[in-house]
């Protein structure tokens, strides 16, 4: 198993990143390893640490302005090679379509349900870190 998973969490809201972080815990799940957030509140930001590398999952916030991350899901999944899974934060559940035209891996509603969202994240880390093995 890996030291760390490195989940990076995309929102201009400081709130939302924090609920995001709150919910995983430590770790989402028992078998996966201890997860490392790294949180950004700007575009600029995402796309820098998405060129170094090393992220597991991406979590972003669709209601973040001013670049949503809709949009941002859909530039990066045609940007960055080998693109890392996304979990996009919905503001209603009838935005489930977006998530899916932004090519999200997996979408939960905001404010963030703990259960729900470790779950969605966990399955995503553990779809990625078999991959990497």
């Amino acid at each position: 198993m890996r030291a760390s998973a490195r989940v990076l969490v995309y929102s201009d809201d400081a709130n939302t990143r924090e609920q995001v972080r709150l919910a995983a815990g430590r770790r989402p799940a028992s078998d996966l390893p201890p997860v490392e957030f790294l949180e950004c509140a700007t575009l600029p930001a995402v796309l820098s640490e998405l060129e170094a590398g090393g992220i597991d999952v991406c979590v972003l916030d669709g209601e973040a302005v001013p670049a949503g991350g809709m949009g941002v899901c859909r530039q990066i999944k045609d940007e960055v090679f080998n693109c890392p899974p996304v979990l996009l934060l919905i503001g209603r559940p009838q935005d489930a379509w977006l998530a899916t035209w932004s090519r999200a891996d997996a979408a939960v509603t905001l404010p963030v349900d703990p259960v729900e969202f470790a779950g969605a994240l966990a399955a995503l880390l553990r779809g990625r870190l078999a991959v990497g093995a």
